[in-house]
């Protein structure tokens, strides 16, 4: 890095010239990481962030002064973006599109810290995955997310899907089922979320809900299947979370999803650290894709649901 001062200087990625600005600005008092360690953090994790980032219309909580202090969401790009970050058009809104580390880094140099990614790519109106966000009401009750993890893999296993887990970075977990691309639409996917969602609090009513309010959930894990739906979001893999402890939204193996299991453990450093030992498990989401007897289970709950 070619430094002007102690706290600026400039990055040369794929041929851009990014001017960065406060690196020594610090973003998580706590844990003492500052901007300079989480622009390298990006550049370190870009080759298993960028995949599911990549085609996305991208939502970005930006912390100007760093997670101890005001944030905000930024949708629409700004008129002040270089040249080289590249856009998609979605009705009043000019998202950005993060499909390389330029744009990666520009968006950390602005302090966007969280990245949040829609269910579909710009190519398509239908989802690329099921998502299911387990969200219990504080991490003292991370048990139950698990808990709630584990049933829908039992169920999700018997009906022959593959399914992927990984931590929300803050106190829940979230269940991805890959599809087939472009072959089924949010609706299709509604009918088996709310189906799984529904079995699930019926048959542990004292310990899951698909209550939306959230005074009327108690102390039960929030089975959230209307989040799955088009024009939502949901963390991106990797992406870190505007929390105390900067923890990362990260892909877990299933063997690791058991009582022992904290998000507290996946900071930043954890994560990279991690990366360099086992490969990421979200990896083999493309190999299973067309895999996956979906169109059969579909039939099989809308003949239920008619019947």
């Amino acid at each position: 890095m070619a430094s002007s001062s102690k706290s600026d200087g400039q990055l040369n990625i794929e041929g851009n010239t990014i001017q960065v600005t406060s690196l020594d600005k610090i973003l998580y008092p706590t844990m003492e990481i500052n901007k300079q360690t989480y622009l390298q953090y990006l550049i370190e994790i870009k080759s298993v962030m960028l995949p599911f980032l990549k085609n996305r219309c991208l939502t970005v909580k930006r912390y100007p002064h760093g997670m101890f202090d005001d944030f905000f969401y930024q949708k629409n790009c700004p008129d002040y973006a270089p040249s080289f970050i590249e856009t998609f058009q979605q009705d009043d809104i000019r998202y950005i599109v993060c499909n390389d580390l330029s744009t990666l880094i520009w968006l950390g140099n602005q302090l966007a810290l969280e990245f949040h990614i829609p269910f579909n790519k710009v190519t398509s109106v239908c989802p690329t995955e099921i998502v299911f966000d387990l969200d219990p009401p504080s991490r003292d009750h991370f048990s139950l997310a698990i808990e709630a993890a584990l049933q829908i893999k039992t169920i999700l296993d018997r009906l022959e899907l593959h399914s992927f887990v990984k931590t929300s970075g803050n106190k829940g977990l979230q269940i991805y089922i890959p599809l087939q691309e472009n072959q089924f639409t949010y609706k299709d996917t509604r009918i088996f979320t709310q189906f799984v969602a529904e079995y699930l609090v019926d048959q542990s009513p004292d310990s899951f809900t698909i209550e939306r309010m959230k005074n009327k959930r108690g102390s039960r894990c929030y089975i959230d299947f209307l989040q799955h739906a088009e024009g939502k979001t949901i963390i991106a893999p990797y992406s870190l979370r505007g929390n105390d402890e900067g923890l990362v939204a990260t892909p877990l193996e299933w063997n690791e999803v058991d009582q022992q299991l904290t998000p507290l453990k996946f900071t930043m450093d954890a994560v990279l650290e991690r990366l360099e030992n086992q490969e990421c498990p979200f990896m083999k989401m493309d190999a299973v894709r067309k895999k996956q007897p979906f169109e059969r289970i579909l039939k099989g709950l809308l003949k239920q649901k008619n019947g």
